[in-house]
């Protein structure tokens, strides 16, 4: 049995005839790659790998076509655009059944349509609204139809540890994070003095994890003579770069008894100015111990006679 199909690309006719392992080739040099892989997969049936070539023929004599904007570059004067992104499906051989936009592969809600032109717009794009969208045409009776949209911008570190304070011999844990897209590379540095130290993970204690807009500095068994200082976390991408600081500080062991300590202290200088206050007192202030209590109560029934007398010559 003879089958003819059309080649993909504007090659000769592909003549095949239905028994596996006979056939002569064209100059469609795809047709002729997809009558190979045909044949190698096809089990012993006579006319398997005619269908199976049919079929690989008709997606690609078939595949839709789209027409998808440019990519687009955000910069510091894009927040006060809009930024509209624009696909729209020029061909198709089947029914088209409805589209819809995706960002970095998760569906973006209400956006469905049964238009063939969709448009998705960003209103004061940011650096986290950066990355890969999407536009996906679906079909009655075909497969998935889509188009792919870059929208990049220079990384933008949106957390980082301002400081960060341990106790020597501890482990200290500083990270980034960041938006922007393509994902940065990561670098960190020490601003030792003059000329900033770039760090890596030879040095047994110090590990450096990144996973695309996040990084991680763990520094092991802090020393308080050389860890504590300024390390800063710099991304870059194809776009621009960014940088952020942390502060490091080390304490001593003896960090834990320095509250102890200050009350301690609070409460000796509060005896010592007890004792200096009494021992300054004016001698009127004391009572003498030694005086007879009688006397005291004899001059006071005199001064009370005294006081009678007068009030009789006053009568």
């Amino acid at each position: 049995m003879l089958l003819l199909s059309a080649p993909p690309l504007g090659g000769s006719i592909v003549a095949m005839v239905g028994q596996p392992g006979r056939r002569r080739r064209g100059s469609g040099e795809e047709a002729s790659r997809s009558l190979l892989k045909a044949e190698q997969r096809a089990p012993r049936s006579r006319m398997t790998p005619s269908l199976i070539v049919l079929e690989e023929l008709t997606l690609v004599l078939f595949e839709p076509k789209i027409n998808a904007s440019d990519q687009t570059i955000l910069t510091a004067d894009s927040s006060s655009k809009q930024v509209i992104l624009q696909c729209n499906l020029t061909t198709a051989h089947t029914r088209h059944k409805e589209s819809f936009w995706m960002k970095n592969g998760q569906d973006i809600p209400n956006t469905r349509t049964e238009h063939k032109d969709t448009i998705y717009r960003i209103n004061k794009p940011r650096a986290d609204d950066s990355g890969e969208y999407m536009c996906v045409y679906t079909f009655d009776t075909a497969p998935n139809a889509n188009a792919t949209i870059e929208v990049k911008a220079k990384p933008d570190i949106t957390g980082h540890k301002r400081s960060e304070n341990k106790n020597e011999g501890e482990n200290a844990t500083l990270y980034c994070r960041s938006v922007g897209y393509p994902h940065p590379t990561w670098t960190w540095h020490k601003m030792d003095g003059k000329s900033p130290m770039e760090l890596d993970n030879s040095t047994g204690r110090i590990f450096i994890t990144n996973r695309d807009n996040y990084t991680e500095l763990n520094i092991l068994n802090l020393d308080i003579n050389t860890d504590p200082g300024i390390y800063e976390c710099n991304a870059t991408n194809a776009i621009g770069n960014t940088a952020q600081t942390t502060i490091l500080r080390v304490r001593s062991h003896l960090a834990p008894l320095w509250p102890f300590l200050g009350v301690l202290a609070e409460i000796i200088i509060l005896v010592v100015i007890i004792v200096v206050y009494e021992k300054r007192k004016r001698p009127d202030d004391i009572i003498d111990d030694d005086e007879p209590v009688g006397q005291m109560k004899t001059n006071s029934t005199n001064n009370h006679k005294d006081k009678n007398i007068r009030q009789r010559n006053t009568k």
